[in-house]
C-alpha cells in the first residue's frame, strides 16, 4: 500500500508540474525604442519595463524584450510575430487582448515660449506644425485624431529624442510628448541645440493609461492577475523607489 501511495503522490506531483509548465510561458514582448525614464533600451530597465517584467513574474511568466518603433510593434502584433506589446491600449486600432492599465503617461504640448503660442484646446493645434509620437493619432483620443486629419503640418516620429531636436531647432512649432520623457532628453541633445530656451507647457491632455496588448487571452488574464498581486507587494514599492524623480 505504501508503494502504491508513493506512486500516486508522485503521479500527482508530475501532473501539477506539467499543468504549471503549460500555464507558464516565455513571451516575446515588444517595447518602444529608448524613452527614459520608462524604458532604457540599452540597459533593459526603466519604470515601465520593470513593472511589466515584475507583473509577468508574479503571473509565473517571463519575457524576452524586443525593441522597435511603435508602428512596427503594432504591425508585428497584428501579424502574430510578437506575443505582446507594451505602451498601447484598445484605442490603438489593432485587435488584441488588452490588459488592465499598468501605468499612465502625462502628455503635454510643448512650444518655445518666444513664439507666444496660445493653445486653449486640442483643436487649436491644427494651426501649427506639430510633431508627436507614433500612433498618437489613435492613442490621444478622437478630438486629437480629428485635428490630425485637418492638419497637413502634422507628423509622427519613431524616436522620442527627435521631438526635442525639432522643437529647439525651430523646425516644428509644437511637439507632443510625455513631460518626463521630454525633460529626460534635454541633457542628451544639449550639445546639438539650445535647450536653455524657455518653453511653454500646454496641458491639453488628461493622463493616458497604457496597457499590454496580447495575442493570447490566457496570457492577458495571467498578466492581470500578476499585476494585481504586484500592486500589493513590496516589490512594487521597490520598483517605484528606483525612479524617485517620478
Amino acid at each position: 500500500m505504501k508503494g502504491l501511495r508513493a506512486i500516486a503522490w508522485g503521479s500527482l506531483i508530475c501532473v501539477c508540474a506539467n499543468v504549471s509548465q503549460l500555464q507558464a510561458a516565455k513571451l516575446k514582448l515588444g517595447f518602444g525604442t529608448n524613452k527614459p525614464p520608462y524604458v532604457y533600451e540599452f540597459e533593459s530597465r526603466g519604470l515601465e519595463f520593470d513593472l511589466v517584467a515584475a507583473a509577468l513574474r508574479e503571473a509565473g511568466d517571463e519575457m524576452t524584450p524586443y525593441y522597435a518603433p511603435m508602428e512596427r510593434l503594432h504591425l508585428m502584433l497584428k501579424r502574430g510575430e510578437l506575443d505582446a506589446i507594451a505602451t498601447t491600449s484598445s484605442a490603438s486600432g489593432v485587435s488584441a487582448y488588452y490588459s488592465d492599465s499598468y501605468l499612465e503617461y502625462q502628455n503635454v504640448a510643448v512650444s518655445l515660449a518666444g513664439n507666444k503660442i496660445i493653445l486653449r484646446n486640442i483643436a487649436d493645434l491644427e494651426d501649427y506644425s506639430v510633431s508627436a509620437f507614433q500612433r498618437a493619432r489613435y492613442l490621444l483620443g478622437n478630438e486629437f485624431g480629428a485635428m490630425v486629419s485637418r492638419n497637413p503640418a502634422y507628423r509622427e516620429e519613431a524616436r522620442q529624442i527627435t521631438r526635442n531636436l525639432l522643437l529647439y531647432s525651430g523646425r516644428v512649432e509644437v511637439v507632443i510628448a510625455d513631460e518626463r520623457i521630454f525633460n529626460a532628453f534635454n541633457p542628451v541633445v544639449s550639445d546639438q541645440v539650445d535647450v536653455q530656451q524657455p518653453v511653454t507647457l500646454h496641458r491639453l491632455f488628461p493622463p493616458t493609461p497604457y496597457s499590454v496588448g496580447f495575442v493570447d487571452s490566457a496570457a492577458r488574464d495571467r498578466f492581470n492577475q500578476g499585476l494585481a498581486a504586484l500592486r500589493t507587494s513590496a516589490d512594487y514599492q521597490r520598483i517605484m523607489a528606483r525612479y524617485p524623480s517620478l
